[in-house]
């Protein structure tokens, strides 16, 4: 019997254990319950004219009490924005709050505050756990600090002999000074990148391309900009030349749809074939045409920063041209107008399925059906440049393969919206398209481009040369 009053005591310690136990783990979810999280978020590096804050708060199942954002830098102290929350009923232990996520979002930067200036810049995102009788009040806090700067970079032009014209191409090689992290040149809404000249990441060139429809010079300008987003502007044109437009008028009949709608439609994924012949073409004359050159001027993301060309590029042997970049031509279907579209290439027929010569040197990053193009093959000639050679009756290179200047290629063709067999030649700059005959005159090139590229990468590519 004696034995007993010592496993008794044994139990009833265990059982105090265990009511401590469930005592503290009902403290931890009435009284305090889990932590709210708080992740905060820029969408730059550094604070310059205008950042883009984010704070994304999660609690638990009683919700928010309160979120704020702000901006902290010696004694400037801004609330950038805040949101508090109806705190719930006294006699509701555990109540399902509707607000347990929440984002604030704001904009910091040069003037927003007025006291933020160059520096070290604290960012806080807080946020207070809903109260409750048997739960306390609790702040969770993120900081991460930026540093503040509003001084943009600055340009230096470095090439001279800046003479554009409407659609044509040009090349500038320019100074940056300053820590940016984007430069190059701005046409229109479009900005082309530059590239590092010898390696010096302050030394710049950038091929670049005038839009067709660009008739303002006032809209080419140089620019640099840093991680923070101060941005540096410089006009650098000496001369600018406005092309008068030049019309045409095509023509379609239903032979004509009958032969290029279906074969394009077949060997385009996704494509709706819903409605008329002359429906669907429009869409591939105008929708169809828009993807083609977004998707030429995603390849011209990949381009080499190298000269792989060397001398005037090469127009198709013994060819007429049928027709000429920048050509806006009105397509009329049994007596009425159904599209307009601007014609951004040369077009050159010889005799049928006659053999293509590559423009020039470079390297193929694209063979294959290209909606209205047809078949086309697209060569990278370096730093942004690509030329495409289109409606082709067959192919005779591979992605990836070097090819040498004037090298057979393939053959022309009648494939995508071509009215006959002929090559269709394009020359994109950053994905602009350009004259292409800008680019058949070496003394253009020998004048405007040549004196500016990197020396020893054109000497480099001289292995393509022919």
């Amino acid at each position: 019997m004696p034995q007993k009053k010592p496993r008794l005591r044994m139990r009833w310690i265990l059982l105090l254990l265990v009511v401590l136990a469930v005592s503290w783990g009902a403290w931890g979810a009435l009284l305090r319950g889990p932590s709210i999280q708080v992740k905060l978020t820029s969408d730059r590096p550094a604070i310059g004219p205008g950042t883009a804050l984010s704070a994304h708060f999660i609690a638990g199942k009683r919700g928010l009490g309160l979120v704020r954002l702000e901006v902290v830098q010696g004694d400037c102290r801004t609330v950038l924005a805040e949101e508090s929350f109806e705190r719930p009923s006294t006699f509701e232990i555990m109540p399902d709050s509707q607000h347990r996520e929440w984002e604030l979002n704001a904009i910091v930067g040069r003037g927003s505050p007025e006291c933020l200036k160059e520096g070290d810049v604290v960012l806080r995102a807080s946020a207070l756990r809903a109260a409750g009788p048997l739960r306390g009040e609790e702040w969770s806090v993120v900081e991460t600090t930026l540093p503040a700067v509003f001084r943009p970079p600055s340009i230096q032009v470095t090439s001279t002999r800046h003479y554009l014209r409407q659609g044509g191409s040009g090349i500038v090689t320019f100074r940056v000074l300053g820590d940016a992290v984007r430069s190059g040149v701005r046409v229109g809404r479009l900005d082309l990148e530059s590239y590092p000249l010898a390696g010096n990441p302050r030394e710049r060139m950038v091929l670049f391309g005038i839009p067709w429809d660009l008739d303002r010079p006032s809209e080419i300008r140089l620019y640099a900009e840093d991680a923070a987003g101060n941005r540096a502007e410089a006009v650098f044109l000496d001369h600018f030349k406005a092309v008068p437009p030049r019309k045409d008028t095509i023509r379609l009949p239903d032979s004509f749809l009958e032969r290029v709608v279906p074969a394009i439609a077949s060997q385009t994924p996704g494509f709706d074939s819903s409605g008329s012949l002359i429906e669907q073409y429009v869409r591939i004359n105008s929708d169809m045409r828009v993807a083609n050159r977004a998707f030429i001027a995603e390849l011209s993301k990949k381009s080499e920063p190298r000269v792989y060309w060397e001398g005037p590029f090469v127009q198709l042997k013994n060819s007429a041209r049928r027709a000429g970049y920048g050509e806006t031509r009105s397509y009329r279907y049994q007596g009425r107008e159904v599209d307009t579209q601007t014609h951004l290439g040369l077009d050159l027929a010889s005799v049928a399925r006659a053999p293509i010569e590559a423009p020039n040197a470079g390297r193929v990053i694209f063979t294959g059906f290209l909606g209205i193009y047809g078949n086309a093959i697209i060569i990278d000639h370096g730093y942004g440049m690509l030329s495409i050679c289109a409606h082709l009756s067959s192919i005779a290179v591979q992605e990836g393969q070097l090819v040498r200047r004037a090298e057979t290629i393939g053959r022309t063709g009648a494939t995508g919206l071509a009215g006959g067999d002929h090559l269709h030649l394009g020359i994109f700059l950053g994905g602009v398209a350009v004259d292409p005959m800008e680019w058949l005159d070496g003394n253009w090139i020998n004048n405007r481009i040549r004196p500016y590229l990197p020396a020893k990468q054109a000497e480099d590519s001289r292995d393509l040369a022919p």
